[in-house]
């Protein structure tokens, strides 16, 4: 690969996994959160934000599936949820630092760990047919090659 083509790969790969790492972030957040409140609140948020919405129409899709959702929001629901986001989103922390890092165990971890979120996603999306899902599992390939790329340069120059 040519020099000029590995250091594009490169700053793709620092790129996304810095994306990676705010995802992360973002999900840890998410899971705390939804440990410190009750499903009571959770309902309360989505109704206060979609009630606008549904008072100018009432048949809009994504409102009235949020509504219906945070009505049905189980708190055996809400802890599953809290915890695989902040589970997941610690394991990508835990990860994306190690790459950051340039640690050699990051590369086939992080391989490892997004392929098995890809499959989970996957299986996912075959209930939900979330486009968010589909979105999510696309760009985790595109980092999962990414990483490869890198894990590879980092080799060679090992090696050489």
């Amino acid at each position: 690969m040519k020099p000029a083509d590995e250091h594009r790969i490169h700053q793709l790969f620092e790129v996304s996994v810095w994306l990676k790492g705010a995802h992360a972030l973002i999900e840890c957040v998410g899971g705390i959160l939804l440990y410190a409140v009750t499903t009571e609140t959770v309902a309360s948020w989505v109704n206060m934000f979609t009630q606008e919405e549904l008072i100018e129409d009432p048949n809009d899709f994504i409102a009235s599936h949020l509504s219906r959702m945070a009505a049905e929001f189980s708190v055996a629901s809400k802890e599953f949820y809290a915890f695989y986001l902040l589970s997941h989103g610690l394991i990508k922390l835990f990860l994306v630092v190690g790459l950051l890092r340039g640690k050699l165990w990051s590369y086939p971890a992080s391989l490892a760990a997004l392929g098995a979120f890809m499959v989970y996603q996957v299986y996912r999306y075959s209930y939900t047919h979330s486009p968010g899902l589909l979105a999510l599992t696309v760009f985790d390939a595109i980092v999962m090659w990414l990483i490869w790329q890198e894990w590879k340069a980092v080799r060679r120059h090992m090696a050489g």
